[in-house]
């Protein structure tokens, strides 16, 4: 298992987390709304372990608000994407290389640091709330982290087979049984998987499984498959958890950026 601790204590990874957790906070100053048609408990409290809703057609509604891990829960998956595994990241000899030389230089050329967006997976573990809309064709996500949107396919379209490459890349998702499959390739080479520096090309293909386990909680387990930067498909289980009285607030990043200067890598 590949240590995090001295990642964790470096000071700009201290700075850029704090500025996640306090755009995470903000969603607070929404007025709360109770949902309709949430389960309860004896006390009138939602039930956040009670049945998940369902749409017209059977399938697990994945609509709502949803903010990574737990309350005051070190976002260990945004740290290193392989916190819980107990063999080596497959790497590449190259990749291995790029990944040991951020580590040494604290990942200071982190895009995060200068405001650029996450990619997929890291996306998934900022610690900053997301919304999801769920359509019969469409399923879209918007990050309130740094303002990001993210269209997921369902009407049975294919990937694009030679898309200019992007940030967030191309989505298509399928339902097995009461799992949302979500197939994302043609991505630049410029995003990290983590900021601990685990690095991702333009051959990187993740597959995320999203799956509504009860009302308030839902995992997502993240499939790498990048055969440039590693030897063999390695990933991630995470889980995300329901905020269901609160709302997104605009996040622009590039306002009052500090974070640069604290860059100093070594």
């Amino acid at each position: 298992m590949e240590r995090t601790s001295k990642f964790w204590y470096d000071s700009h990874v201290r700075f850029l987390l704090i500025a996640w957790l306090a755009a995470s906070s903000a969603f607070a100053q929404w007025p709360q709304r109770e949902p309709k048609n949430a389960p309860r408990k004896a006390d009138g409290s939602i039930d956040p372990t009670g049945p998940a809703p369902r749409t017209a057609a059977g399938q697990p509604d994945l609509s709502g608000i949803w903010e990574p891990g737990g309350e005051f829960e070190m976002p260990k998956y945004l740290l290193n994407l392989a916190a819980d595994r107990k063999e080596p990241v497959p790497f590449r000899p190259e990749a291995e290389a790029l990944y040991k030389q951020r580590q040494a230089t604290n990942s200071v050329d982190h895009p995060g640091a200068r405001c650029l967006p996450s990619g997929i997976p890291e996306k998934d573990a900022v610690p900053a709330p997301f919304k999801i809309l769920q359509m019969p064709d469409l399923v879209v996500i918007l990050y309130e982290s740094r303002t990001i949107f993210r269209q997921i396919f369902t009407d049975g379209r294919p990937l694009p087979v030679d898309p200019v490459p992007t940030w967030q890349g191309y989505s298509t998702g399928r339902w097995d049984q009461d799992t949302l499959v979500v197939e994302t390739a043609g991505f630049n080479d410029r995003t990290w998987l983590d900021m601990a520096g685990h690095p991702a090309t333009d051959a990187l293909h993740v597959t995320e499984r999203f799956h509504r386990r009860d009302y308030g909680h839902m995992d997502i387990d993240i499939t790498i498959n990048d055969p440039k930067a590693y030897t063999e498909p390695w990933g991630a289980h995470e889980t995300v958890r329901l905020r269901p009285t609160d709302e997104l607030m605009e996040h622009i990043c590039e306002e009052n950026n500090r974070d640069p200067a604290h860059m100093v890598g070594k």
